[in-house]
C-alpha cells in the first residue's frame, strides 16, 4: 500500500524504527545481561529471565489511541516482516532490523465465535482463537518466530555462527523448532528430544520432515527437559524451549492481537489458556500489561488457566489461598489427553507467580485464576466444539471444560464474553478421537466412551461381488452404472432421503 494514503499522525510511526534496549532481567535478582549473549538463566542466581526493554518508557509517549491507530493501518502493509507478529514490533522486539526478521505466515489466527447452539449449551458468548492455524499448526510458532528472528540477528551481526538449537517437546514445540530452523538452512541444525511414545504420530512426523535430530526418551516431558537443560549449560547449543525468554516475548504477540481483534475493548473479556510448561499464560499476561501500562487498553482482562488433574502442579499451588503460605511442588503427572500439557514442573513457574502478581496489583483486584478439570471432560469438550464447526485440539477442549468449571465456580458470570486458546490443530490429536471413538482409550486416563460422541465411518458394499471396481480392474460402462445405482440406493436407504419430485 502506497504510504501517501496513511494518515498524516500514522505515517512517521508505519515502519517501525529499529530501537529500544533490550536486555535479560533475572526474575530473582533483578540482574541484567546482555542481549547478544545467548542466556537461558541468570548466571549468578539460576533464576530464569525475561526480555525488557530499558526505553519502554519511551512508548508511553505515543498516546494509546494513536497505538491503536498505528496498528489498525499497519495491518495493510504488505512488507513480509511485519506482516506477522512484528506487526507489534515495538512491543516485541524493536531492536530487531526488518531483514532479520522470520515470517512463516504465524500470527493473526483467527477469532472465530461459537455458534448459537454451543453457546446456549455453556450459558456464555464465548469465542475460539484458533492457532492451530499457524505454519506448524499450533501457538508455538508465535515463540519460534521470535527466538529464530533473534538468532538470525546475531548470524546477521556476525555475533555467532554454527547453531545447534536444541529443545525438549511434548510435540508442538519440537514441529515448530524444526519448521523455523530449516528455513534458516545450513546456518542453523536443530535436534529435538521427545519422551518415547508419548508423542501421537502425527507429530512426530513433523520434525522428521523438517530434517531436525529427533531423538526419543524414556521417560515424560520433564525428564528430556532436564536434559536439555543440562545440553545447554555444559554445551555450545540454543536452546528453544520457553526458558528461552524470546520465546515467551513472542508469544505475548496472541495478547496483543485479541485487543486489536475487540477493537481494543477488554471490559468484561475472559481469557482461557491451558498451562502446560506455563510460558503461555505468562506471555499472555505479560502482554496484556505492557498494552495497558501504555493505555491502548484501559482495562485488563480476568485470565483463567486451565489444567488437567493428571497435570496439575499450578492449580495445587494456588489451591493455598494465603500466598505466604504457597509452596511449589513438582507433580508426577498422568497420561492425559491434552498431551501438549503434560507437564509437571513447569519451567515458567516462576515467571507465572511474578507476573500474576503484577496483574492482579494492576487491575486492582484479583483477575488471574487457575481451574482443574478431569480428563474426560476435557475429550467430550473437544468432540463437542468440533461438532459444532471447530478445528480445536485436546488443549482447546481443555479450555471448553474450563469455562464450564469456571462458570459453576462463578469465577466468570454469563455477562461476560470469553476467548479461548485453541492451542493447535485438531489434527495433531486425531489418534485420541480415533481411540475414542473405537473405545479402545487406555483405562489410566479414566475416559468412557460417550456412544452418542462416537462416529465411525460404514463401509458398503454391492450386493453383486463382481460389480466391484478397483484401480486394477474398471467396470465396463454398463456395469458401473448398475454399482452407482446400487450404492446410492443403499446410501439414500441410510439416510432416510425422499425422492425428489
Amino acid at each position: 500500500m502506497n504510504l501517501d494514503y496513511f494518515p498524516e499522525d500514522v505515517k512517521p510511526h508505519i515502519i517501525p524504527e529499529v530501537k529500544g534496549k533490550m536486555v535479560y532481567r533475572c526474575l530473582g535478582c533483578g540482574a541484567q545481561y546482555p542481549i547478544e549473549h545467548l542466556l537461558y538463566v541468570c548466571p549468578d542466581c539460576s533464576e530464569v529471565l525475561l526480555i525488557h526493554d530499558n526505553n519502554a518508557a519511551d512508548l508511553k509517549r505515543i498516546p494509546g489511541k494513536l497505538w491503536q491507530k498505528i496498528f489498525d493501518f499497519r495491518k495493510m502493509l504488505k512488507l513480509p516482516a511485519l506482516k506477522g507478529i512484528y506487526r507489534f514490533h515495538e512491543f516485541i522486539g524493536p531492536n530487531i532490523p526488518l531483514d532479520s526478521i522470520i515470517y512463516l505466515g504465524e500470527g493473526h489466527t483467527p477469532v472465530v465465535e461459537a455458534n448459537d447452539a454451543l453457546q446456549n449449551k455453556i450459558g456464555i458468548r464465548f469465542f475460539y482463537k484458533n492457532d492451530g492455524q499457524n505454519p506448524s499448526a499450533s501457538f508455538k510458532d508465535r515463540g519460534m518466530a521470535s527466538a529464530l528472528s533473534s538468532i538470525k540477528f546475531l548470524l546477521d551481526q556476525n555475533k555467532i555462527s554454527n547453531v545447534m538449537a536444541i529443545c525438549a517437546s511434548t510435540g508442538d514445540t519440537s514441529a515448530a523448532a524444526a519448521l523455523y530452523a530449516s528455513y534458516l538452512g545450513d546456518k542453523v541444525k536443530s535436534a529435538v528430544l521427545l519422551p518415547h511414545k508419548k508423542v501421537t504420530s502425527q507429530q512426530l512426523s513433523q520434525p522428521l520432515g523438517s530434517g531436525a535430530h529427533v531423538f526419543e526418551i524414556p521417560g515424560v516431558f520433564d525428564d528430556c527437559m532436564k536434559i536439555v537443560e543440562h545440553l545447554s549449560a555444559t554445551y555450545d547449543v540454543v536452546l528453544l524451549n520457553s526458558k528461552n525468554a524470546w520465546r515467551i516475548l513472542g508469544q505475548e504477540s496472541y495478547s496483543y492481537e485479541i485487543a486489536q481483534d475487540f477493537n481494543w475493548d477488554m471490559k468484561d473479556k475472559v481469557i482461557l489458556v491451558p498451562i502446560g510448561n506455563a510460558g503461555n499464560i505468562s506471555a499472555v499476561m505479560n502482554g496484556f500489561i505492557k498494552f495497558y501500562d501504555t493505555k491502548i487498553i484501559d482495562c485488563l482482562p480476568k485470565i483463567i488457566g486451565v489444567q488437567s488433574e493428571h497435570a496439575d502442579p499450578v492449580y495445587q499451588y494456588y489451591l493455598e489461598p494465603d500466598k505466604t503460605k504457597r509452596e511449589f511442588i513438582p507433580v508426577n503427572t498422568k497420561p492425559s489427553v491434552a498431551q501438549a500439557a503434560m507437564i509437571g514442573n513447569p519451567v515458567s513457574m516462576p515467571r507465572v507467580i511474578q507476573i500474576a502478581q503484577k496483574y492482579n496489583a494492576r487491575a486492582g483486584s484479583r483477575r488471574v485464576f487457575v481451574v482443574q478439570v478431569d480428563e474426560q471432560s476435557i475429550i467430550d469438550s473437544q468432540l463437542l466444539a468440533n461438532r459444532n464447526g471447530h478445528i480445536t485440539c485436546t488443549q482447546g477442549g481443555e479450555c471448553l471444560a474450563g469455562l464450564g468449571v469456571a462458570l459453576k465456580k462463578e469465577i466468570i458470570n454469563s455477562d461476560e464474553t470469553a476467548i479461548l486458546d485453541a492451542t493447535a490443530h485438531a489434527i495433531k490429536f486425531s489418534e485420541f478421537q480415533d481411540l475414542y471413538f473405537n473405545s479402545a482409550i487406555p483405562k489410566e486416563y479414566k475416559i468412557a466412551s460417550n456412544h452418542d460422541n462416537i462416529n465411525l465411518p460404514s463401509l458398503l458394499m454391492p450386493d453383486d461381488r463382481n460389480l466391484v471396481p478397483s484401480q486394477k480392474k474398471r467396470l465396463g460402462e454398463k456395469d458401473f452404472q448398475k454399482f452407482v445405482a446400487d450404492m446410492s440406493d443403499k446410501i439414500a436407504l441410510r439416510l432416510n432421503l425422499e425422492i425428489s419430485t
